[in-house]
């Protein structure tokens, strides 16, 4: 199955730079609004059979133009939505707050499951509920299967699940609003990731993750 994990448009809480998570969450900005009416432009070459979206209110307004373009229903699934900053929840992510946040999610990511968010889930939770989705998709006979998730969220599971992603590159690859990450695989073989954002996947294969992209605010 051909997997693409696409980020929400633009909200208020990413131009703020908050640690936003909870459902349903905001709206789109004038600019998500414009990002998510160009989506199906965007993905003009995939042949996608079946449209996921989280239970934030931004997914399923970023999925909907590409919806009507291909005449698919929006599959609304809790297990996709982002990873709860439970006692962060609204705090800055460009502080000590945001990067507790991430290295946390990355620390999922690199086989800590055990792990709690404070006031959250921990890692083996969230990768159960997101895992569950995209084997139903994968169930489903679908070849090409898009989801609208969020930022984090993708870049973690990815991380964990994709064999040739790791937690530096994850760290050091931020996506932006509407930013496609596409994977190739099964639930039962394993993923590969193809690109990242559009540019193939070339994994950094380094120390952990340090500096300025663990402070990425979730969303």
């Amino acid at each position: 199955m051909r997997l693409l994990l696409v980020r929400h448009g633009q909200t208020p809480a990413n131009v703020d730079y908050l640690l936003d998570t909870a459902v349903p969450g905001p709206g789109l900005t004038e600019l998500g609004v414009r990002q998510a009416a160009v989506l199906p432009q965007a993905l003009v070459e995939e042949d996608i059979e079946a449209l996921y979206a989280s239970t934030l209110i931004r997914t399923q307004l970023t999925a909907a133009p590409l919806a009507a373009a291909r005449g698919l229903d929006v599959l609304v699934r809790d297990g996709i939505r982002e990873i709860t900053a439970g006692d962060l929840e609204m705090l800055p992510g460009d502080t000590e707050h945001g990067e507790l946040y991430m290295r946390t999610v990355f620390a999922w990511a690199a086989g800590d499951l055990g792990l709690r968010m404070p006031g959250g889930e921990d890692g083996a939770e969230f990768l159960a509920r997101y895992d569950a989705v995209v084997a139903e998709a994968a169930a489903s006979g679908a070849q090409s299967v898009a989801m609208v998730s969020h930022g984090a969220a993708i870049r973690t599971w990815a991380a964990a699940r994709a064999h040739n992603v790791d937690v530096p590159f994850a760290a050091a690859h931020r996506l932006a609003n509407t930013g496609t990450v596409v994977l190739e695989g099964s639930p039962a073989d394993g993923w590969k990731a193809l690109s990242w954002a559009g540019a193939t996947v070339e994994p950094a294969g380094e120390a952990g993750p340090t500096g300025r992209p663990l402070t990425d605010p979730a969303d």
